[in-house]
């Protein structure tokens, strides 16, 4: 099954450099949430050597001893990028760097973050990830296709952690919250209870369609339940602008999932074919949001697999 999965994959990566030049190389940019954080969006696009691999946010967050950054962006040459911003916000050292998940346009900065002193800390579940053939393919891809430089490497946390742990670090008090398997075995939310402000990492996708990937969908939305149950003000998904209307936007990944699951599912358990079932579906509610034609065939089609495992 991971095989078939991964196969699917491949078409994100294979259209990555069909991208036009005008998807962006201008500077990064942070905008302030509150009076601690700061988020970096990515791109709502697929990674291209003009994007320079843009396309997942980031977050800072500024405390009285130091800054702790939330992901880490897509290549090097970005990372690169947030050393220098963080100089014009703050004059304290980056110190720590929380990682939601170890998909790739979120950990390929990694390398420069650990060089200038960073401590990488993410979900343990990440530790066979780092060592599987997939994720060295994709670096290899990745490469090969100019979204990051050579010599670009994958880099193994400092900490790993494995269940609900708190953390003081630069003088912040965060909370660290395992909320996978979902999109990924390691998802990790990080909960900023003097901000009401969460990072939900790939749990939440704004203004465009998820990527589900091998994602287990039923463990994801009850992962988004959990994270309903946390007062937030303030969510920052993995992707897209951030949500000051958590309710609302939790829920709008949720009921996507969802409706994979009843419309794939049902198909599976009537042994309807994929193609027959995808083009029979009522898409309308997602055909518009950015990503809906390269992404949502294939999660449609990695869900209905799911569902026809989760019927044996």
């Amino acid at each position: 099954m991971k095989h078939v999965l991964f196969l699917l994959l491949l078409p994100l990566a294979l259209l990555a450099p069909l991208l036009p030049a005008s998807a962006s190389a201008e500077p990064l940019k942070a905008q302030q949430l509150t009076p601690q954080v700061w988020l970096l969006e990515g791109l709502s696009a697929l990674g291209s050597r003009e994007n320079r691999n843009f396309i997942s946010n980031a977050g800072l967050i500024i405390g009285p001893e130091g800054v702790v950054l939330v992901d880490a962006l897509g290549s090097p040459a970005l990372a690169r990028e947030l050393l220098a911003l963080i100089k014009t916000l703050s004059d304290k050292p980056l110190t720590h760097v929380i990682l939601t998940h170890y998909h790739a346009d979120h950990v390929y900065g990694l390398q420069v973050l650990k060089a200038a002193g960073a401590q990488i800390i993410a979900h343990a579940a990440a530790r066979e990830y780092l060592q599987s053939d997939t994720a060295a393919l994709r670096l290899q891809a990745s490469i090969e296709q100019g979204l990051v430089e050579p010599g670009t490497r994958l880099v193994p946390a400092d900490r790993w952690i494995d269940k609900e742990t708190s953390l003081e670090a630069a003088g912040l008090s965060l909370q660290l919250i395992p909320v996978g398997p979902a999109h990924t075995p390691e998802d990790l939310a990080v909960w900023l209870a003097s901000e009401q402000l969460i990072f939900s990492g790939d749990l939440v996708f704004r203004g465009r369609v998820p990527f589900v990937g091998q994602a287990d969908s039923r463990r994801w939305i009850a992962s988004l339940d959990r994270l309903l149950t946390r007062p937030a003000r303030i969510v920052v998904p993995g992707h897209g602008p951030a949500s000051r209307d958590a309710l609302h936007d939790l829920l709008q990944t949720r009921d996507y999932l969802a409706y994979l699951r009843a419309t794939m599912g049902r198909a599976a358990r009537d042994m309807t074919p994929f193609d027959e079932a995808y083009a029979a579906t009522d898409w309308s509610r997602y055909a518009k949001l950015p990503l809906f034609q390269q992404a949502n065939r294939m999660n449609a089609y990695n869900t209905y697999l799911l569902m026809e495992q989760e019927r044996d």
